[in-house]
C-alpha cells in the first residue's frame, strides 16, 4: 500500500496542523517515575479498547515490544476469537437454523377453493405455496416476480464475491456507488492517521482493502 498516494491526502480525517497541534498541550508519561511528556498513544489492552496509555517515546517502544493483545488467553479462546473475527465478530446460524428468520420467512400451503395459486390468470398448478403476507405488502408483486424475464434476475455471486461483502459489511445487491460509500468511509475510521498513530487496527483496515479489490476485480464496483 502506497501510503504516500494523493488518496490519502483526500480522506485524511483532520489536517496534518490540527494533529500536530495537541502535542503542545501534552500530559505526563504514564510511566512509573517518568517526568517526560506522553505524547504517544498505546492501546491499554483488551476489554479496554477505547481506552490509551499515554508514553513517551522510549516508554512507548518499551511497550510496544511486550504488548500482547492476547495475554492470559487460552489456546482454544484464542482460536474462537479469530474464527469471529472472519465475520466480524457477528452472530451466524446454519442455512435453516436462526428461529427469529424461520419464523418470518415461513411459508403456508394455499387452500382456496377454485384459485390454487392464486394467480390473476387463474393458472393452477398442485402443491403450490406463497409468502405469509399476514400484512398484505407483497400483494401482486409475488406473480410478477415468478414470471418475471430471465433476464430481469440478479445475477448470482459467488461466495468470495458475498464473503467480500461482508467483510464491508454490505449485503448483496448493492450497487456500485454504495460500494465505492462504504470502501471510503471504512478507510478513514481505521486509517492510523485517523486514530492518532495507532496501527492496531491494520489488520481490519487490511481486511477492507482486499475486499474492496476483490469486487472491483469482479466488476461489483
Amino acid at each position: 500500500m502506497n501510503l504516500n498516494s494523493s488518496i490519502f491526502d483526500r480522506i485524511r480525517v483532520r489536517p496534518r496542523v490540527a494533529e500536530e497541534a495537541p502535542s503542545a498541550q501534552a500530559v505526563a508519561c504514564d510511566h512509573a517515575g517518568c517526568a517526560a511528556k506522553g505524547t504517544f498513544r498505546a492501546p491499554k489492552g483488551r476489554g479496554r479498547e477505547k481506552e490509551y496509555w499515554n508514553f513517551c517515546l522510549e516508554h512507548v517502544r518499551a511497550y510496544n515490544q511486550s504488548y500482547n493483545y492476547f495475554d492470559g488467553m487460552s489456546d482454544n479462546d484464542v482460536a474462537a476469537y479469530q474464527k469471529d473475527a472472519a465475520v466480524g465478530h457477528r452472530p451466524t446460524w446454519a442455512m435453516g437454523v436462526n428461529p427469529s428468520a424461520r419464523e418470518t420467512c415461513r411459508t403456508r400451503r394455499q387452500t382456496k377453493p377454485g384459485e390454487a395459486d392464486g394467480y390473476p390468470d387463474g393458472t393452477a398448478s398442485a402443491g403450490a405455496w406463497e409468502v405469509d403476507d399476514s400484512l398484505g405488502l407483497f400483494g401482486a408483486r409475488t406473480y410478477q416476480a415468478r414470471h418475471a424475464p430471465a433476464e430481469d434476475a440478479q445475477p448470482r455471486l459467488s461466495g468470495t464475491a458475498l464473503k467480500a461483502l461482508d467483510q464491508l459489511g454490505l449485503d448483496a445487491g448493492v450497487d456500485a456507488a454504495t460500494i465505492k460509500a462504504r470502501y471510503k468511509l471504512l478507510v478513514k475510521r481505521f486509517h492510523p492517521d485517523a486514530n492518532g498513530g495507532d496501527r492496531s487496527f491494520e489488520e481490519r483496515l487490511q481486511e477492507i482493502l482486499q475486499a474492496y479489490n476483490t469486487l472491483k476485480a469482479i466488476g461489483l464496483c
